[in-house]
């Protein structure tokens, strides 16, 4: 059984500035949990689970003491709908100066859907993308939506918050390529080893002082008659013919 300040303190955990003060963030699910446990990146602070998952999971190399709670502490801790199992307290991840030169980054503009978020991190692991870059308007990646959605691949990629503008204007000589309803068709490109492909809000697309930067407009050509793809879709579909 949990004390009720720690219980608080786990809820406490939902906002982003209880967990900027400690510098951890909340994972949930036996999935998600033991790829963290599994992950050389990540640093584990504290386990809860039911007794149902340390039984299943009596053979697994965890470091750190898990503390048993029942289902209504479960239900009482966690951010999200329907909890799972377990629940771990976890370390933010260190942000790493990324690198430009011969590799492929996402830079992201005000992507707020923090489903959108995770899934686009889970995406740019699938495809070897190391880095994606975000400027302050995005959700939060370690929010509970954001963490849970990336499946374990938070561990993996580099989330780096930035001046965006600023920060473009100083990685000459890397060629930024902006995603858009209308441009050269990313179908009949070649594959890039090196480049910055940004992607825009989900309603109004790439600000345009950012889009003044970009060497280069591509898109994803249209059969019918949607009027746009959600962003994280369109991530995947442009990886999956530039990488």
């Amino acid at each position: 059984m949990v004390s009720r300040s720690e219980l608080k303190y786990i809820q406490s955990l939902g906002q982003k500035k209880y967990r900027d003060i400690d510098g951890v963030f909340v994972a949930e699910g036996p999935k998600l949990v033991r790829e963290l446990i599994e992950s050389e990146n990540a640093e584990l602070k504290k386990i809860y689970a039911l007794n149902k998952w340390v039984e299943e999971n009596k053979n697994l190399s965890i470091s750190i003491d898990v503390t048993a709670i029942n289902e209504a502490e479960l239900e009482r801790m966690s951010q999200l709908k329907t909890p799972n199992k377990v629940l771990a307290v976890v370390k933010k991840f260190e942000v790493i100066e990324p690198r430009t030169k011969d590799t492929i980054s996402l830079v992201l503009d005000t992507i707020q859907d923090p489903g959108n978020l995770g899934t686009i991190i889970r995406i740019a692991d699938w495809f070897g993308v190391p880095q994606i870059i975000c400027n302050a308007n995005c959700a939060d990646m370690y929010n509970a939506k954001v963490v849970q959605a990336t499946m374990g691949s938070i561990a993996r990629v580099n989330v780096i918050y930035t001046d965006l503008p600023v920060w473009l204007k100083q990685q000459s000589g890397t060629r930024i390529y902006a995603a858009m309803l209308e441009g050269k068709d990313v179908t009949k490109m070649n594959a890039i080893r090196e480049g910055f492909i940004m992607i825009g809000n989900e309603s109004i697309g790439i600000d345009k002082d950012l889009l003044q930067l970009a060497n280069e407009k591509i898109s994803i050509p249209r059969k019918g008659k949607a009027e746009s793809l959600n962003a994280a879709v369109a991530t995947g579909i442009i990886l999956s013919h530039l990488v």
